[in-house]
């Protein structure tokens, strides 16, 4: 089937999707166990691929005819890929480090004896005190409170990094989908190629036959024949090891498609630089600097738990053997300038929160650097194709038969012949590089600004819970 932009729509359910998890989450939830986070975070990243079959026009639900669509390599890929697999394991572990974080401080039991075993009066056990105590901390400064925030900010990390490798998953499902589909177009124009050497080969024979060109002119056509051939070869066995490339993300190693649905040559309208790089703070790879400051918010506010010193408390029963009586016994402790002594762990806290605002800082310099060239990258690329597609090409064509016209007739040499026919390729197979690089650059901006093209163009915005404003 034709269809619309491969790229315009890509990321605009996941996008919302991924918003819409972070926005639900209660901000100060606990951890949850790994069962509950396959049921409920890996639900919604399977939800973002089959989304996609509503979101754009060429994504059926299911591959037909051999055929792949994007929207089931997707699926595929976020059901698969094992790099989103070890987010399971961590949240297991975040499990554990909250049934250890809530944990009250333990009690001992202890036994003490006394004046046994000395000399004089003291020897043997008749003069003995034994003593059974139970002891324990009292902690101080709402630790166990501190010790929680430490797991439910490192769960905020751990939903913020697992957005982020789905995205980057996301993106990189679609930028091997474009190189096969450009494959796919290349190895169309390398057929196209071919018969062109073949008809050029007859022509070129016909001549020679009345005596009308040398035979050196039939060898060399002969030999730009069989260069087609293997052009065709080579763009055949590349085509094939794309597709492997894009079956690995979902872990196959041998793809059960023969090709794959979509539009190379749909680009969509373009945005101002100003509205992308507005949305840039929305990425998810932003939003993991936010997850993390909160996480170290926490730790600074655990360090200055620290600084309230624990009371050691011990109360028990000692029993004096020699005069046949018992009393009860009870002390309690604690260290002295915990507050001093704990200091540098404040500082230490502190610095690691202010090391996050300046990383954020700079991957917001990056990315701003990254987006600027990918827009005038994609700006340049769209340009091209379309004046390939809309000038160049026509009048090759028409150059071409006119030229083919005339050289059968004798007006023409072999050279103008061959010259039309290799500029018409190299100005389609350009058309198809800026083509596919268009769409690329145009998933990198997607990924970037975490927000589609489509919306963008449009002044559309997405609430939290996926609808258009």
């Amino acid at each position: 089937m034709q269809t619309r932009n491969i790229v315009a729509t890509l990321l605009l359910s996941s996008l919302s999707i991924f918003n819409w998890i972070a926005a639900t989450a209660p901000p100060n939830s606990a951890p949850i166990t790994n069962a509950k986070f396959k049921r409920i975070s890996f639900r919604k990243l399977i939800f973002i691929g089959l989304i996609f079959g509503g979101q754009l026009s060429f994504a059926h639900a299911e591959a037909t005819d051999n055929t792949l669509t994007l929207n089931t390599a997707l699926k595929r890929a976020l059901e698969r890929n094992p790099s989103l697999k070890v987010f399971d394991f961590r949240n297991t572990a975040l499990a554990g480090q909250l049934e250890t974080a809530n944990l009250k401080p333990a009690y001992e039991l202890g036994l003490e004896a006394e004046n046994f075993s000395g000399s004089d009066e003291l020897s043997g056990f008749g003069g003995v005190e034994l003593t059974v105590s139970l002891s324990s901390v009292l902690e101080m400064g709402d630790k166990r409170a501190a010790r929680r925030g430490i797991v439910s900010n490192g769960r905020s990390v751990l939903d913020a990094q697992r957005q982020v490798e789905s995205l980057a998953l996301l993106g990189e499902v679609t930028r091997r989908y474009v190189d096969v589909l450009a494959a796919q177009e290349q190895v169309s124009l390398a057929r196209e190629a071919n018969e062109l050497a073949i008809q050029t080969l007859n022509n070129v024979i016909k001549r020679a036959d009345v005596g009308a060109t040398p035979d050196a002119e039939v060898k060399r056509a002969q030999a730009a024949a069989a260069q087609a051939r293997l052009t065709l070869l080579s763009t055949q066995q590349q085509l094939a090891y794309l597709k492997v490339s894009l079956a690995a993300l979902w872990g196959e190693t041998s793809p059960d498609f023969g090709k794959i649905d979509g539009d190379l040559f749909h680009f969509g309208s373009d945005v101002e630089f100003e509205r992308l790089y507005a949305k840039v703070e929305k990425n998810p790879a932003i939003q993991v600097f936010a997850a993390e400051e909160r996480l170290k918010k926490a730790e600074v506010r655990l360090a200055k738990t620290q600084s309230r010193a624990d009371i050691s408390w011990s109360v028990g029963v000692r029993r004096f053997e020699e005069n046949d009586n018992s009393a009860l016994v009870a002390g309690f402790s604690m260290p002295l300038f915990s507050s001093k002594r704990n200091s540098g762990a404040i500082s230490s806290a502190l610095a690691q929160r202010n090391e996050v605002f300046a990383q954020k800082e700079a991957a917001l310099l990056n990315m701003h650097t990254q987006l600027f060239r990918a827009f005038h990258n994609r700006k340049q690329a769209i340009l091209t194709a379309k004046e390939l597609q809309n000038t160049i090409i026509p009048a090759l064509e028409e150059a071409l038969k006119e030229i083919q016209t005339a050289y059968q007739r004798g007006r023409y040499g072999y050279l103008e012949y061959v010259s039309a026919r290799q500029e018409l390729l190299s100005a389609k197979r350009t058309l198809i590089e800026s083509a596919s690089s268009a769409l690329t650059y145009g998933a990198e901006i997607e990924q970037l600004t975490a927000e589609p093209l489509s919306a963008t163009q449009h002044g559309e915005s997405t609430d939290l819970s996926g609808s258009v404003q």
